[in-house]
């Protein structure tokens, strides 16, 4: 391909992507002059780096990247903390919620309205003295794996055979960190992201991690029953973020520093 055609390519891909921050801001802008935003619920849990509840003005990844989408779509979002578990049958049973952040797995997959994924994240197994390189061999390894209860993960370690007794379910919120100190598991299983960002602030000691066992995108999701004028508003929005570039800064603006 040539300097100019090359040259051209850009300037209409730019053209483009103009118009589809313009058309979302648009969106809110309509609705913003006609009065307050329409305010949508939004479930999620307190899962940093991913999504925090209102931490010095910040929420986290996954919700900074969708409280920025939802303004330029033209809504409000109202921010719903709920146990996890409990959070996902609610949004299922009801209509035009949201939530936050979702992996889209395959017993998940008819539950939901899957607007857009967010980010990327993989999984993996970490222990204080045996690292694993695999399913198989944590299995035969762990005694105890302390997983969060109603997550990908705990779904993941029962489609790979780990039994009831080798999966320590906890509340997403609780401190399997301090659980490995104290001997009460042997590993945790979790993503890579929060698990970093987590440790960092309980000890000083190395922390094992096995390679990426499991990868899966993390969704901004609605209801079943979600209004497609909603949903295309969104998934409008967040494209946009992803082609500007904001999606990559705020990721990076969490990561820990070296």
């Amino acid at each position: 391909m040539g300097h100019l055609t090359r040259s051209l390519c850009r300037k209409i891909t730019n053209a483009l992507l103009r118009g589809v921050t313009a058309s979302s801001l648009l969106l809110g802008g309509a609705t913003a002059g006609a009065g307050p935003l329409p305010v949508l619920d939004i479930y999620l849990l307190d899962a940093p780096p991913l999504t925090l509840l209102g931490q010095n003005g910040s929420h986290g990844i996954v919700g900074d990247i969708t409280i920025k989408a939802a303004s330029m779509a033209g809504y409000d979002l109202h921010l719903v903390p709920q146990p996890w578990t409990r959070a996902q049958r609610t949004v299922q049973a009801g209509e035009d919620q949201l939530i936050i952040p979702l992996s889209r797995t395959p017993d998940r997959e008819a539950n939901y309205t899957w607007i857009a994924p967010i980010m990327t994240m993989d999984r993996a197994f970490f222990s204080l003295d045996k690292r694993v390189e695999s399913f198989d061999e944590a299995r035969r390894t762990y005694r105890r794996v302390a997983v969060g209860m109603g997550s990908a993960q705990e779904q993941k370690l029962r489609d790979e055979g780990f039994s009831d007794e080798q999966i320590y379910s906890l509340k997403i919120g609780d401190n399997p960190p301090q659980m490995l100190l104290r001997g009460r598991v042997d590993a945790w299983f979790n993503g890579v992201p929060e698990s970093r960002y987590i440790w960092q602030g309980v000890s000083n000691r190395p922390l094992l991690m096995s390679p990426p066992v499991m990868t899966s995108d993390l969704y901004l999701a609605c209801s079943k029953r979600c209004s497609p004028t909603q949903v295309k508003r969104l998934r409008i929005a967040i494209d946009a973020l992803r082609a500007d570039g904001t999606i990559k800064r705020i990721i990076d603006s969490y990561q820990p520093r070296p």
